[in-house]
């Protein structure tokens, strides 16, 4: 229903009053135009889902990746359905994550500009930081250098900020009547001269296409404009990918099963060979170290005929467990096979007892911490599923989004926290103690008593922070902040 939602951008007024008083195609229809099929997947698409300044799904913008004319490409493409195309912070965020992966994967960037420039009240929030909306021209030149491609539709308003993406693109569209570019428009220019100007002849596609050079091609229609990009792209010499010769079986267990399958009790770890089995052709897996550590499963499979190693959680993340880890990661990087990592971590123990157990936590902590620099140093490509739990250390053992991998999707029913709400540890029976140990728990239980008495005051308070925590693991939380490339149905995880 959310991804629904998102599709529909600012809502079907906001839609007619785009293509029927303003004469333009909708954001979807451009992309359907512009890509081989029509076909892309995209990112991120629930960034700014019950966000605080905008409550509207897709951020103002989309970003993908498809393919144009068999080039892959990594898309920008502004919504003016929502809000205008106003620019918020959570779009700058999504607009530098996908500059982030065109720059990883060295792939075509396209953007698709029909803005209204920067949210000025947020000025602040998008403006003057490292990581803010200066970052993506900063971006656009490295990326220049770097030899990566960058091209650009003017197919609305592109306005202040907005208007060096196209001026900065290696080649530049822009279309006729609906496509201007300035720094400020006619009102402003009438608020500070007295002027009335029209935003044709102050900024419009005859003007920069034939005085101020601004673009670099003129499209009397917004159809003309995005053939003319393909045509741009044959010219890139940039090497198609090749038609997938590669025959893979399907797995011998369907993927739909996998809606059954998503783990839903954090408490107990769903054997993840029956999510392999609906992942890996033909249900084959080839298992490394498969009776030492058991809690991590680990080997080679292939997905849609690529191969890759696999690390998946199958309950707590114990020491022989982190030690496989560690080694089966650097396998896979002397080999140079792409890694994809399964995440349900478990809920996080409680702390040790006795001088015996706090040595064994220690060797654990040692052991996900040498697995930890292997992820962290490995050089190969990496893919992070979360498909139950994500909590604590175990996230970053396993390559949480601070590890830094090359994408990381959510199944819905997934949870991303330091911990889990419903799995505090708790105190033990006090028949497990005994002597000056049980006479200092009774003492310490009477403390807590108190300490509950006086705490029953604040019980909104407290019931209002557990809420809240229960509400900030949710992937669709995650998934609107950006914390992730967004949340996919489990049946589709073999696709994306």
């Amino acid at each position: 229903e959310l991804l629904e939602r998102a599709k529909k951008g600012g809502g079907e007024n906001a839609i007619l009053r785009h293509t029927q008083r303003n004469k333009k195609l909708f954001v979807r229809e451009r992309l359907r135009l512009l890509l081989d099929d029509g076909d892309f997947l995209e990112l991120s698409p629930l960034a700014g889902l019950d966000m605080p300044y905008g409550d509207v799904p897709a951020a103002g913008c989309l970003t993908g990746i498809g393919k144009i004319c068999g080039v892959w490409c990594v898309f920008t493409a502004t919504d003016a359905t929502v809000k205008g195309g106003t620019i918020y912070p959570i779009g700058v965020k999504k607009q530098l994550r996908a500059q982030e992966i065109a720059m990883e994967n060295r792939l075509l960037s396209v953007h698709l500009v029909d803005s209204g420039g920067a949210f000025l009240p947020l000025q602040s929030e998008l403006f003057p930081d490292k990581l803010h909306g200066g970052r993506i021209f900063y971006n656009e030149a490295i990326m220049s250098a770097m030899g990566i491609p960058q091209v650009a539709v003017v197919c609305g308003s592109c306005v202040a900020g907005g208007a060096y993406v196209p001026t900065m693109a290696e080649e530049s569209v822009i279309v006729d009547q609906i496509g201007t570019l300035f720094l400020a428009g006619p009102p402003l220019v009438k608020a500070a001269t007295g002027e009335d100007v029209s935003p044709e002849d102050l900024g419009g596609a005859r003007l920069h296409s034939q005085v101020s050079g601004c673009t670099d091609h003129f499209a009397p229609s917004e159809e003309e404009a995005y053939e003319c990009i393909r045509n741009i792209v044959s010219t890139l010499n940039c090497e198609p990918v090749p038609e997938e010769g590669r025959d893979h079986d399907s797995p011998l267990y369907t993927p739909e099963e996998l809606l059954g399958l998503a783990p839903l009790d954090y408490g107990r770890t769903l054997p993840v060979k029956l999510i392999l089995s609906r992942l890996v052709d033909g249900s084959r897996f080839q298992e490394f170290k498969a009776t030492y550590g058991t809690t991590l499963v680990t080997g080679f499979g292939h997905v849609e005929g690529h191969l890759v190693g696999i690390v998946a959680n199958n309950g707590e993340l114990a020491h022989d467990a982190a030690l496989k880890g560690s080694h089966f990661v650097q396998l896979c990087g002397q080999r140079g096979i792409p890694i994809l990592f399964l995440q349900n971590t478990a809920p996080q123990p409680a702390g040790p007892a006795s001088v015996s157990q706090a040595e064994a936590h220690s060797s654990r902590l040692k052991a996900q911490a040498s697995m930890m620099a292997a992820v962290a140093c490995v050089a190969v490509p990496k893919i992070t599923i979360v498909i139950g739990g994500c909590f604590g250390s175990d996230s970053y053992v396993m390559c949480g989004r601070s590890f830094s991998p090359n994408f990381l999707f959510l199944w819905p029913n997934a949870r991303v926290a330091l911990v889990d709400s419903r799995h505090f540890p708790t105190v033990p029976p006090a028949g497990y103690w005994t002597g000056e140990e049980l006479e200092l728990k009774q003492l310490k239980a009477k403390f807590f008593s108190l300490l509950c008495c006086f705490l029953c005051a604040f019980k909104p308070v407290l019931f209002f922070a557990l809420s809240r925590l229960e509400e900030e693991s949710s992937a669709f939380y995650s998934s609107s902040r950006l914390w992730d490339d967004g949340i996919i149905l489990p049946q589709d995880t073999r696709k994306v």
